[in-house]
């Protein structure tokens, strides 16, 4: 098994990390979107009493966020 060490970054590795910190970023920003998109349906429901059938659009949203945090905390150990 080869061992490479601390070893040598290719050339535009820079370019690529700067992509995905955009990309987490957008990520990110639509994660708080959709949280947001879910409240204001199940506040809008609640006046109907139907708030609970968008806990499981709650329950994919934050499950989202719980995948792009564990990501980026991986790839950051990954690349330091």
């Amino acid at each position: 098994m080869v061992d490479p060490g601390q070893g040598v970054k290719p050339p535009g590795f820079g370019k690529l990390t700067k992509i995905l910190q955009w990309v987490a970023w957008i990520v990110l920003g639509l994660c708080v979107m959709g949280i947001f998109v879910v409240a204001g349906k199940m506040a809008i429901s609640h006046q109907r009493g139907q708030g609970g059938e968008h806990a499981t659009g709650l329950a994919y949203v934050l499950g989202a966020c719980i995948l792009v945090g564990t990501a980026s905390a991986l790839v950051t150990a990954l690349v330091v």
